[in-house]
């Protein structure tokens, strides 16, 4: 034929192409590797040092890659302190409208503290109970009272009306209360009125 390259009689038609190669048998002190596929290789456990090896690097390379992370860490420490302080200042707040309501009642507690020292509050009557209940309230809504006898005198407490030589006395301590004092959490309602004994001249 026309289209038909010329070759020579004998010529293997084949000739130029080259035969496959065998693949290298394996040596056979060695065993057979495993076919790893890409499930094997993304499902294999990862070491604890290769682990933490990636995880300082990644967040090295996050810190250097991100200009804005100072800035960040900042605003959050100033959002955490303001928070802090909003709600201090939302407590004594809450205190301070407590404390409108309850200084004019503080007179209530007056007068059952003079009827206790005499003596009309006797154990089970019905004005003891009363009595009772009126305190409870007072201390459920957070009303402190302070100022006892014998204690040392403090000027930012107590409010001395009265000083009485005492001999023997060496240090200014609470003689008499004649008026206790309260407080809500931080906010001082009234101080204690308070004799004080000082040491007697001479």
């Amino acid at each position: 034929m026309a289209n038909e390259e010329q070759r020579t009689p004998g010529e293997d038609p084949n000739a130029d192409e080259v035969p496959a190669q065998e693949p290298e048998s394996q040596d056979s002190g060695s065993a057979p590797q495993p076919d790893l596929t890409v499930e094997d290789i993304l499902e294999a456990e990862q070491s604890d040092a290769a682990a933490d090896a990636d995880t300082a690097d990644a967040g090295a390379s996050a810190d250097a890659d991100n200009p804005y992370l100072d800035d960040l860490r900042r605003l959050t420490a100033e959002y955490a302190n303001y928070r802090k302080r909003t709600e201090a200042n939302a407590a004594i707040e809450k205190q301070r409208a407590i404390a409108a309501a309850v200084s004019p009642m503080l007179t209530v507690l007056d007068d059952l503290d003079r009827a206790e020292k005499h003596g009309d509050l006797a154990e089970g009557s019905a004005f003891a109970t009363i009595a009772q209940k009126i305190r409870g309230t007072f201390e459920r809504i957070g009303v402190q009272s302070f100022g006892e006898t014998g204690e040392v005198f403090d000027p930012q407490i107590h409010e001395a009306i009265a000083q009485v030589p005492v001999p023997g006395t060496e240090q200014q301590t609470v003689l008499d209360v004649i008026e206790r004092g309260y407080r809500i959490g931080e906010v001082e309602l009234r101080p204690a009125k308070v004799a004080v004994a000082v040491g007697a001249d001479g």
